[in-house]
Parts: C-alpha cells; sequence; structure tokens
C-alpha cells in the first residue's frame, strides 16, 4: 500500500514528459495537423471482412490526444487515399470536424483546405509515413513521422517518434503540440483533478471526397477559436 506521502507525489501536476527545446520551438506556430491515415494512425495493415468490407483498428490513446487537440485549438484534419465505413465512424467518434478522403492528390487536396481555413504552410504540422505524404510533409512547417516509415520520408521529417504507428504515435505528436502550444500542463492539471475534456462541437463534419468536390462553405479557424473556451494556464 501506497504511503500519504507516495499519493500525494502522484497529484503532483508537473509533467514527467518532456519534449527537446528545440522541437517544442520548431512546432510553436502549429494550428492544424493533417493525418495519414495507414500506417499512422492505424498499424498499416489492411484488413478486410468476410463480405470485402475494410476493416481498422485504431489507437484510444491516439484518440484522446485528437481531442485535446481540439480542446486547446489545434485542428486535427484527416488526409487519406481512402474512404471506408469504418474510417468514417473513427472520424464521427472523434468529433473532428475537417477530413479529407478517397484523394489520392493529397497535396491540392491539402491546399484547398488551407485556403479555404486561411491558414499558411508553417501553421501546419503533418504526420505521414510514405510517399503520397512527401509533398504535404516537405511544406508544412513541422513534418513528422513514425518509426518504420519509409525511409525517403525519415530523411525529410522534423521529428520521429519513439512509439509505432497505431501504437501512439500520433498521441505522441499531439502531446508535443500541446506542449508547444503551452496547453500540456494545464489539461494535464484538469485531468487530475477529473475535469473532462471535451472538444466543442460547432459544426456537422465537412468531408472532403475529392481533391476538387464542391463542398459546405468552412469557417475560417480564427473565427472558430472565438467560439471555444479558451485555455489559459
Amino acid at each position: 500500500m501506497s504511503t500519504p506521502a507516495e499519493r500525494q507525489l502522484r497529484r503532483d501536476p508537473v509533467p514527467r514528459q518532456q519534449f527537446d527545446p528545440e522541437v517544442l520551438l520548431a512546432a510553436l506556430d502549429v494550428r492544424l495537423l493533417l493525418l495519414d491515415v495507414d500506417g499512422v494512425l492505424t498499424p498499416g495493415d489492411l484488413l478486410y471482412g468476410a463480405r470485402g468490407e475494410e476493416l481498422k483498428r485504431f489507437s484510444t490513446i491516439d484518440g484522446h490526444g485528437l481531442k485535446l487537440l481540439q480542446v486547446a485549438g489545434i485542428e486535427p484534419v484527416i488526409i487519406s487515399g481512402r474512404d471506408s465505413p469504418a474510417l468514417r465512424t473513427r472520424i464521427a467518434e472523434l468529433g473532428l470536424r475537417y477530413s479529407v478522403l478517397g484523394s489520392t492528390a493529397k497535396l491540392p487536396a491539402a491546399q484547398a483546405l488551407l485556403d479555404r481555413l486561411q491558414l499558411g504552410w508553417d501553421q501546419v504540422a503533418m504526420i505521414g509515413d510514405d510517399w503520397p505524404d512527401l509533398a504535404l510533409l516537405v511544406r508544412v512547417g513541422f513534418g513528422v513521422a513514425p518509426p518504420g516509415s519509409h525511409p525517403e520520408v525519415l530523411a525529410r521529417v522534423d521529428h520521429v517518434t519513439r512509439a509505432p504507428a497505431g501504437r501512439g504515435a500520433v498521441r505522441e505528436v499531439c502531446d508535443l503540440l500541446l506542449a508547444a502550444r503551452g496547453a500540456y500542463a494545464g489539461l494535464l492539471r484538469d485531468a487530475l483533478e477529473g475535469a473532462p475534456h471535451a472538444p466543442a462541437v460547432t459544426a456537422e463534419p465537412c468531408l472532403f471526397t475529392r481533391p476538387h468536390s464542391e463542398a459546405t462553405t468552412l469557417p475560417a479557424l480564427s473565427q472558430r477559436r472565438d467560439e471555444r473556451s479558451s485555455i489559459s494556464r
């Protein structure tokens, strides 16, 4: 049985997880995170059911990290060349507002989204693992890859996660971005005190299904941040 002193130490809100200051500085201006799916949010295996339906395995720890980003005012956006009911279900569960699905030309799709959100590439982070992600990774302000990504990807990113794809890599990136934004310690303190972290939902999700598809006009990210409760620590 733990002692009162040990239990008190466990409640100490000082973060135990630390990041390299140079890495945090590189991620300082990030306001949007682009995420590939297969090999990033999942381990990369393609699983099919008996009827040929595509199955996905996602990490709950990654999912909570994406919710925390939304609370802190950083927009997570899935951008994938694939589309499936399983993926759309996960997007809905996480409350992600913007996604680009079924787009093999990721660069024009991402550029269209940034134009609508009035953001520049220097305000964007991206986590990807293979050649279809390269055009985005070399343009964003902060590029990340999980270990096991293609060598050409690993050679061109700012940070390689310690955790593998589908098993905490995305959460590691989320924690890093939260720390760079100055929100990590406050969110940790809230968690220790039992305060829930629920991102505000201001509109129905918008799915871009093709690079140049027509879609509902998206609000500027700056406007949406005003609608959310601010985090001041």
